[in-house]
């Protein structure tokens, strides 16, 4: 099996087979058989576009080379049972998919409503047992969710479905669940990043047909993402709340979201909506359209091969949503950690660029680094941050499949 193929050239090949032989031993192990196929999901890198795309946004997202992968089997006892290493298993039947308040924020909950929305759509599925193990970051904005996410609707698209559905429809199903049956009103990014594979540009306008563009990453430069510390399980209303502020404004200009309305009536009503919504609403708004924006300049910087501008796009996004955004750090908390990363970052990072990775408010940022820098870089991150939590990420050009 060539890896290179789905982790990317660069990728350390012999991290992944004791890995693999651990998944593939637990397997036979517990089950007394052996897996027939093995799949991976990746992780997912935001680029650009923080906190636009559920209000219909423009973003740049990649799928990088840490990953869940996953044993499996086929079954024929209507049942999906998943054991993923380190959590309790969960089993369910594939006739069992309403909805459970008590499974709210669980993995079961993601893995139910996957199997609905896959239903839903006219499709039959069937059991099958998966072994999982991650090394995706939980709760730190290398959106470990929706890996999972995809990864179940793959399985499912794969084994029963003769590979019908495609990148985007998985994004949408995945999506479908995250946000009903989990209680996570997210948008689509996570989900399309991590289906589509490679760097993406996506426009969301139309929100389940989103317009793809691929692009190459900058050559000489690497992705370090550090988990800066904390938890995003219990961090829902705020993520929540970015969205309804922003849609609160557009329902002002009879919008349900902020891709409807104008920049320039936005712009010159202003005065007239600060009565009506909070500041941080606005500001948050402003962010929007200015996040948009720069998600197109660094995509023509990119097709230009002008690096120092895409970088400048990144650092840009990075300082609106600390000023505008607001989202690196739980309002009315001190530990700001994501904060101190950041800054910690700029004095260290000469040529690149930093900035809060993902939902925000805890977890990770995202750093571009030379690679003449990246070692030192590196270096100091893990003695502040610890060596577990600081890794170079690989931009993999393929999404949630099954390995050949």
């Amino acid at each position: 099996m060539n890896f290179y193929n789905y982790y990317g050239e660069g990728f350390d090949v012999e991290q992944l087979r004791p890995r693999l032989a651990k998944l593939l031993n637990a397997f036979r192990n517990n089950e007394g058989t052996d897996a027939d196929y093995l799949f991976s999901s990746p992780g997912r890198a935001e680029i650009l576009g923080n906190h636009t795309d559920h209000n219909h946004g423009k973003v740049l997202v990649a799928s990088i080379s840490c990953d869940i992968v996953a044993a499996v089997k086929k079954t024929d006892d209507g049942f999906v049972k998943i054991c993923s290493e380190g959590y309790n298993p969960i089993r369910f039947s594939i006739d069992d998919t309403n909805i459970r308040a008590n499974e709210n924020g669980t993995s079961v909950a993601l893995a139910r409503g996957v199997t609905q929305a896959v239903k839903e759509r006219g499709y039959k599925v069937g059991g099958f047992t998966a072994y999982l193990t991650s090394n995706v970051f939980k709760g730190a904005g290398v959106s470990s969710s929706a890996a999972f996410e995809v990864l179940v609707c793959e399985i499912f698209n794969d084994l029963y479905l003769d590979g019908a559905l495609t990148p985007v429809e998985k994004a949408v199903i995945s999506q479908y669940s995250e946000n009903v049956y989990f209680g996570k009103p997210c948008g689509l990014l996570d989900q399309s990043g991590i289906a589509i594979g490679s760097l993406s540009y996506l426009d969301f306008e139309c929100p389940t047909s989103p317009e793809v563009s691929k692009y190459d990453m900058p050559k000489g430069y690497a992705l370090v993402i550090t988990n800066t510390g904390g938890d995003h399980a219990s961090l829902t209303s705020h993520y929540a709340a970015i969205r309804s502020e922003m849609e609160a404004v557009a329902s002002l200009f009879g919008k349900k979201v902020l891709r409807e309305v104008d920049y320039h009536d936005f712009i010159a009503n202003i005065s007239s909506i600060k009565s009506k919504v909070s500041d941080r609403a606005i500001l948050r708004a402003m962010h929007f359209y200015e996040e948009n924006m720069r998600v197109e300049k660094a995509c023509k910087a990119l097709e230009m091969g002008d690096v120092k501008k895409f970088l400048s796009a990144v650092n840009e996004s990075g300082l609106s949503s600390l000023i505008r955004l607001q989202n690196c750090s739980v309002p009315g908390e001190v530990s700001q950690s994501v904060v101190l990363g950041i800054e910690i970052s700029r004095s260290l990072i000469k040529d690149g660029a930093v900035r809060v990775h993902g939902g925000g408010f805890a977890g990770s940022i995202l750093a571009i680094v030379n690679e003449n820098e990246r070692a030192d870089y590196v270096a100091e991150m893990k003695k502040i941050f610890g060596e577990e939590n600081v890794f170079t990420a690989h931009v993999r050009p393929t999404g949630t499949q099954k390995m050949q």
